[in-house]
């Protein structure tokens, strides 16, 4: 395989920084190619065995670059976060993919503390389009995975906090809480700044337009009632199976399932109770081959039943040509390739700028030509597109890597 000239060059100096530092950051738009890249630098690095830690539905796609590449001087070991505890390896180099999902804070996730442990003492390269979706709070855990940290003197995220988080208090449930997200970005720059290679669509040549269309659907008017009766009683029921929501927090949740016309009971029933958003995708985009994004697991049996031809494999959508791609939006952001589909559809929406800018971008690729064509399906009734506005606000932390903050 002929490395791309940009991924080349990214390759060696990824495998330079690595050697001056223990660590590197590559923060490459979705689509530009950080998988052979990253595998690249490690054989420039002259690594002889390497762990690979990546998302379970990315494993075919890394292994497959492997070969292709067929580098001359390392092994490569490929497992999934969930397994990563079964590592066992004399490694020299660890790449940790998608690395964002370390990034929780103020406390270490239990899969970041999992992942420290296997990089003690070795370097690590980094990988994602998205280092910081909603906060540059975020690369704190990210770093502190690796023992070459920029911030190995500060060894908690709270002591850390201190000199780089103007610290401000939010409501939340009616109790305060420290709120840690504004972090100061040109104190993190300047500790960072050697340590990211970042690479945009646009520097590689990507001609692929993104086209966001927003459709409403009319809903049966039960699903009006229901949402306006949960709003106001928090509980409403369908079929004498009650739903609860006797929290902001799950309140929220039972509002933004209702709006699909499907939501889980308390007592764990799926309930279907209103077709409509279904349908009108069936009939919007008969004969076009469509993949689509659900958030919750009712949404996903709704969908099923109207597309029986449906697959959640990306390699069995990609080679087919009548198929549709039905995921859960978290489970197929990240490390899949859906590029062969003419639109994208967003059944729902999360709280969720990663899962909204990683999955828009599953279709597009330096071989696609056709603009992408991405819909967000919301109903006429519900809250689908406030969530939408929401998202949308947070995408600066994202664009500032590809220095187009604010556009």
């Amino acid at each position: 395989m002929k490395l791309r000239d940009y991924q080349n060059d990214i390759a060696i100096k990824a495998a330079y920084k690595l050697l001056a530092f223990d660590t590197c950051y590559l923060s490459m738009e979705c689509r530009t190619g950080k998988t052979i890249t990253a595998l690249s630098a490690a054989d420039n690095f002259d690594a002889k065995r390497v762990l690979f830690i990546t998302k379970l539905k990315a494993i075919p796609s890394i292994k497959a670059d492997y070969e292709a590449l067929k580098p001359v001087s390392f092994v490569l070991d490929v497992i999934n976060y969930e397994s990563a505890h079964k590592a066992k390896g004399d490694y020299d180099l660890v790449i940790v993919d998608e690395a964002h999902s370390l990034g929780a804070y103020p406390k270490p996730s239990k899969r970041t503390q999992e992942i420290k442990k296997i990089c003690e003492g070795l370097p690590v390269l980094f990988l994602s389009g998205t280092p910081s979706p909603e906060s540059y709070s975020q690369l704190y855990h990210q770093f502190w995975v690796c023992s070459s940290s920029p911030w190995k003197a500060h060894k908690t995220f709270y002591k850390w906090a201190k000199a780089y988080v103007n610290i401000k208090q939010k409501k939340i449930n009616g109790y305060l809480i420290n709120d840690y997200s504004h972090a100061d970005k040109a104190k993190i720059d300047q500790d960072t700044k050697d340590l990211f290679i970042s690479y945009s669509q646009e520097q590689a040549g990507f001609d692929v337009k993104i086209n966001e269309h927003i459709l409403t659907v009319p809903m049966n008017e039960q699903t009006g009632r229901l949402i306006n009766t949960m709003r106001s009683n928090l509980m409403v029921e369908i079929d004498g199976n009650t739903i609860l929501g006797d929290s902001p927090a799950k309140l929220l949740t039972k509002l933004h399932q209702l709006s699909s016309g499907t939501v889980i009971a308390e007592n764990g029933l799926h309930l279907t109770f209103d077709r409509s958003k279904a349908e009108f995708t069936r009939r919007e985009f008969a004969g076009k081959k469509i993949a689509l994004f659900y958030v919750y697991q009712s949404e996903a049996e709704l969908l099923q039943s109207v597309f029986p031809n449906w697959t959640d494999s990306p390699e069995v959508f990609q080679a087919s040509t009548d198929k549709v791609f039905i995921s859960q939006v978290r489970r197929a952001r990240e490390g899949v390739r859906l590029d062969t589909a003419d639109a994208l559809l967003f059944f729902n929406l999360e709280f969720s700028y990663l899962s909204y800018e990683q999955g828009r971008n599953r279709l597009v690729s330096k071989e696609r030509t056709d603009p992408v064509e991405v819909y967000f399906l919301c109903s006429d009734c519900g809250i689908e597109s406030k969530i939408l506005e929401a998202v949308h606000g947070k995408q600066d932390f994202t664009l500032s890597y590809y220095g187009r903050a604010g556009k």
